[in-house]
């Protein structure tokens, strides 16, 4: 990813003290309003650059969140089986999306992941078209925090394609 080796100005203290400023309202929302501020950035984003580069971008920045959610939220001190069970449990716990991992290959890391109800895509109308760009990154910056390898991650059903999950493939880089 292009953007790993410039500095970063983001750090998980900007996300500020929800509980203090949200009160009333708490730390939740709905996926309404989430999946407003993401296609609504991706529409500005693809019309001032172009499709590639919105895609490019937001896996950069997916690939920013998973990395600092992976430092932050994530038990990285056990073996692979007990991160996948604590990744699979946050992600539900976050309301991200249901986890689960279809093939792995320890030797050649390698994996398969399905994203069912997902925060991206889950109830899109068909668009014939993978659209989870974010996720790609996002699962990337969390496994190379875990592993310490890059990976390349690639979503090869969606919802958007007339699947009802989304699946991903990753290879280490």
């Amino acid at each position: 990813m292009q953007y790993e080796n410039k500095p970063s100005k983001f750090s998980w203290g900007c996300l500020g003290d929800i509980d203090e400023g949200r009160k009333n309202l708490g730390p939740d929302m709905p996926v309404l309003m989430y999946r407003l501020f993401q296609y609504t950035l991706k529409d500005i984003l693809t019309r001032e650059y172009d499709e590639e580069t919105a895609g490019s971008l937001y896996r950069a920045a997916g690939y920013l969140a998973g990395t600092e959610l992976a430092k932050n939220v994530l038990d990285l001190s056990g073996d692979f089986d007990f991160f996948i069970a604590n990744l699979t449990n946050k992600l539900k716990e976050l309301k991200i999306g249901v986890l689960r991992i279809e093939k792995a290959d320890l030797n050649s890391l390698s994996y398969t992941f399905t994203v069912s109800e997902d925060l991206d895509c889950s109830g899109l109308p068909v668009s014939g078209e993978t659209i989870c760009d974010y996720d790609e990154g996002f699962l990337a910056g969390i496994l190379k925090t875990y592993s310490g390898h890059s990976f390349t991650v690639k979503e090869i059903d969606c919802w958007s394609t007339g699947d009802r999950t989304c699946r991903f493939t990753a290879t280490s880089k």
